[in-house]
């Protein structure tokens, strides 16, 4: 479970990008992090994850206090911050190596990443979305026990977004709490037990998507609807 509190981030001292945010994203469940373009969803994500420091409020990743390892927290931030230098399989390495974690373990995730073919490639010659699937690659690293993804569906074709959606129901039946943001409605549908909207840094909605469906409507057209109040 990862638990909020009264979360604010501010920047320049005159926007809030969030605002005394408060949720629960629990364990064994698909949380989709939904707002319109500048909502705060980015900047959530980099606060729970530890890369940006909050002006206020608390943090918990399964218990404890906000964490950088691994092996409790996977983070997904895009595909745009590796080196473009570096191979596949050493970019997982380097980020074995500060993470104590073993070699095979890289190897095992460039399987489930399908990289394997492509593990002597360096970054600056895939695909974007062979580069998605690296940065998810080093999420999965450490096998943790609660994921962030920022959009992580960007540049994936067919089959990758059909892969990742198994990804993340697997995940989710095996007891780990996932976030994702995505503006990809057809995918929530798809992959979500809930939704958190934001809107202006704040949660407008937050829940299981079968609580907050009216009864007889369609869920897309639902979430359409409440995403364009918010325009």
């Amino acid at each position: 479970m990862i638990e909020i509190s009264q979360l604010t981030k501010s920047f320049g001292g005159h926007r809030t990008a969030v605002d005394n945010v408060t949720a629960e994203f629990p364990a064994g469940s698909v949380t989709a992090l939904l707002g319109l373009n500048g909502a705060g969803k980015t900047t959530l994500l980099r606060l729970i994850s530890g890369l940006d420091r909050a002006d206020g409020g608390t943090i918990a990743v399964c218990g404890r206090v906000q964490s950088r390892d691994p092996r409790l927290l996977g983070v997904h931030l895009g595909p745009d911050a590796m080196n473009p230098g570096h191979t596949v399989r050493r970019h997982l390495s380097w980020l074995a190596a500060l993470s104590g974690i073993g070699p095979a373990r890289v190897d095992a995730v460039l399987g489930e990443t399908g990289l394997l073919d492509q593990r002597t490639v360096r970054i600056g010659r895939l695909s974007l979305g062979a580069r998605q699937r690296l940065a998810i690659a080093g999420a999965l690293l450490g096998e943790p026990r609660a994921l962030l993804f920022d959009e992580p569906l960007n540049g994936l074709d067919i089959p990758g977004i059909v892969w990742f959606r198994c990804l993340l129901r697997r995940l989710a039946a095996a007891g780990a709490t996932v976030v994702i943001a995505t503006h990809l409605l057809g995918e929530v549908v798809l992959t979500a037990d809930r939704i958190a909207l934001l809107v202006n840094g704040r949660v407008r909605t937050l829940g299981a998507l079968e609580q907050l469906i009216p009864a007889g409507q369609d869920t897309r057209e639902w979430l359409e609807a409440t995403l364009l109040e918010c325009a």
